[in-house]
């Protein structure tokens, strides 16, 4: 055990040792007593890295008194699940943690799903990845529960590095260490809410700094240092990273320059340039739009520019452009026009299109009726250029207006012309 890192060493042993996700398993929560009492259901744990999932499931085992095994899905095989099967006929029943359970393939459900119904493997699953996005419906239905855990708040890493420093079985208790209130609220801050980041770190940090009479003298420049290489919390492609994409947008749409930024640089950090362009893209068209239709090539510009500098030098015309699209007035008009238009088709309200706008660039196209088409352009009227009155949508949607003009920048202007426009229709 002396050479397994203080993060692992660190895990609690019962359900009362959990520091965090009071929410979840705090000992006035429904779980908590369930498990005090010898009744451990079959649950799924879904979080970010670092924020307890597997910490969670060992402490239960060792509340319950279950046998325990542990399997990580990415590698287990069938013969792991027969053998977890076994001994679950021989014992009665048996605890199940399976880490990475989105990635459980068919066969291997179907070895286990069974038992996990009849209740002989009591099933705790652990995912990074959204459950209801990545994890198998059969797993889904068989669980009675699906836990979403929250990073951890810098008061509980805290209070973890302190335990880990008190404890002298199996923290660092039994060293001679210097380090201030101020040092181990740094440690916590840079591990981002993941407790095995925060242990690996105050870790690295002791083993980094220089001893003196028997005493370890915890340095300011090691927690710089060293802080600088835990990463940062989420990775490309998983749940966090989609949610970050979404708490971008929704900042941006929501007017707050300095949400954004913090947002965008998260994503930054974690490397996708490519992703990261597409979305403000979109978001261009999608939240901003008529009411400020500049923005559309201002952002065009300023993602292609960041493809071509690559980060770090990418953050700049990207910052631009978030903080342009905060700023600016605001639209979903068109983008919700058309998608009223959509839904109306997929409801069946189709109809022929008028003849007049049928395709009359053909000898015989007024044989088939593919007449009586006025150019607008013919028919000036001020200085909007040119309009006639004519109906171009099909006779049985003929008046439908998916358009609802916003009242916004650029789009008021616009707004104004639409409805002239619809005073001069008879």
């Amino acid at each position: 055990m002396q050479n397994e890192p203080l993060a692992y060493k660190m895990r609690p042993r019962t359900i009362h040792e959990i520091v965090g996700q009071q929410h979840i398993i705090g000992s006035a929560t429904p779980l908590f007593r369930m498990i005090e009492k010898g009744h451990v259901p079959s649950m799924l744990l879904y979080g970010p890295p670092g924020v307890g999932k597997t910490s969670i499931a060992n402490a239960i085992a060792g509340s319950s008194k279950l046998p325990f095994f542990a399997l990580n899905a990415t590698h287990a095989g069938k013969k792991d699940i027969e053998q977890i099967v076994m001994d679950a006929r021989m014992s009665g029943k048996v605890l199940l943690f399976l880490d990475e359970i989105h990635r459980f393939n068919k066969l291997q459900q179907d070895t286990l799903l069974p038992h996990v119904e009849n209740g002989s493997i009591v099933l705790i699953g652990a995912t990074t990845e959204n459950p209801f996005h990545d994890v198998n419906p059969a797993i889904r239905s068989r669980c009675g529960e699906i836990l979403q855990l929250e990073r951890l708040t810098g008061d509980d890493i805290i209070q973890l590095l302190n335990q880990a420093l008190a404890d002298k079985e199996r923290g660092l208790g039994h060293l001679e260490i210097d380090i201030t209130e101020q040092q181990i609220e740094k440690i916590a801050n840079a591990s981002n809410g993941d407790a095995r980041k925060a242990l690996t770190l105050l870790e690295s940090v002791y083993y980094a700094s220089d001893e003196k009479d028997g005493v370890t003298i915890i340095n300011d420049n090691a927690i710089d240092a060293l802080a600088k290489r835990i990463g940062v919390f989420g990775d490309k492609g998983g749940s966090h990273f989609y949610n970050l994409l979404s708490a971008l947008q929704k900042s941006v749409r929501g007017s707050d320059p300095n949400a954004a930024l913090y947002y965008l640089a998260h994503l930054l950090e974690n490397g996708d340039l490519v992703a990261v362009c597409r979305r403000l893209l979109v978001m261009a068209y999608e939240d901003i739009g008529l009411a400020n239709p500049s923005v559309g090539a201002h952002v065009q510009a300023a993602t292609e520019a960041a493809v071509k500098l690559g980060l770090p030098e990418a953050r700049i015309p990207l910052a631009t452009a978030v903080v342009e699209m905060c700023l600016s007035d605001k639209s979903n008009s068109a983008y919700k026009a058309l998608d009223s238009a959509i839904a109306a088709i997929h409801e069946g309200k189709t109809g022929d299109i008028p003849n007049h706008l049928k395709d009359a660039h053909y000898a015989g196209a007024a044989e088939l009726g593919h007449v009586g088409y006025k150019y607008p352009h013919d028919s000036p009227i001020g200085t909007f250029g040119g309009w006639v009155q004519q109906q171009y949508l099909p006779d049985e949607l003929a008046g439908t207006e998916f358009y609802k003009p916003v009242i916004a920048g650029e789009e008021k202007r616009m707004a104004a012309i639409y409805e002239k426009l619809k005073s001069f229709k008879k």
